[in-house]
């Protein structure tokens, strides 16, 4: 399904911690997984709850773009017509993905393929649901971005977390393993001995908000 774009009036100048025109810098794309129907909240859509008065979707764009990501692309699914009714998602490139109950690897995948034609040179790959994660902590990952074949990921204790960084001679081979809830655990697995991991247990928590008793953790 085409991605389209959700209105804006922000030129990438305007953006949060845009570099000025013309700065020689590489390409990488914020990637938002945002498609989630949280089964284990009821059926409420991760997307849509609310965080610091706002929907916990806003939040998660807004913490890419501060790290300096360009172009972000959101992709929804559970709800995506009232997620873009309520939320601010200027700037972005809005996808939706139709089988997005079918798991994580469908809407990774999904979100791969829009990037196609950006000029990215990797994807930053975050979740919705993991507000303990600023942009302190992603732009120490996009820091460690060094080729087209880079692999990246945030570790906390030593434990490989979210966001994970993908350069863009990854990305089909991650399309084609992505598969059901395993998202990029295949492509991870198979290429550990390319995994850079950045430790940033010191600025960010790796909580995800998944039950009940986390919604405690929004505020």
């Amino acid at each position: 399904m085409p991605a389209d774009t959700a209105h804006s009036d922000r030129s990438g100048a305007d953006r949060p911690g845009a570099d000025p025109p013309g700065a020689d810098r590489p390409v990488i794309a914020g990637l938002l997984l945002a498609a989630g129907g949280g089964r284990r909240l009821g059926g409420r859509p991760k997307a849509l709850l609310p965080y610091r008065g706002r929907p916990l979707v806003e939040n998660a764009v807004r913490v890419l773009w501060e790290a300096g990501c360009d172009p972000v692309h959101v992709v929804l699914g559970a709800s995506a017509a009232e997620v873009r009714e309520r939320a601010d998602l200027a700037g972005c490139v809005v996808v939706e993905n139709p089988d997005w109950a079918a798991g994580m690897g469908s809407s990774l995948g999904l979100g791969l393929r829009s990037l196609a034609g950006t000029g990215a040179t990797a994807a930053l790959v975050s979740l919705v649901d993991q507000p303990g994660i600023g942009a302190r902590a992603v732009a120490r990952v996009l820091a460690a971005y060094r080729s087209p074949t880079s692999l990246v990921a945030a570790s906390y204790d030593g434990e490989r977390g979210h966001p994970v960084l993908f350069g863009s001679a990854r990305w089909s081979d991650i399309e084609e393993t992505a598969t059901g809830d395993q998202g990029a655990r295949v492509h991870l697995r198979e290429h550990a001995a390319d995994l850079t991991l950045v430790e940033c247990a010191d600025i960010a928590e790796a909580f995800d908000i998944d039950t009940p008793p986390d919604l405690a953790r929004l505020g």
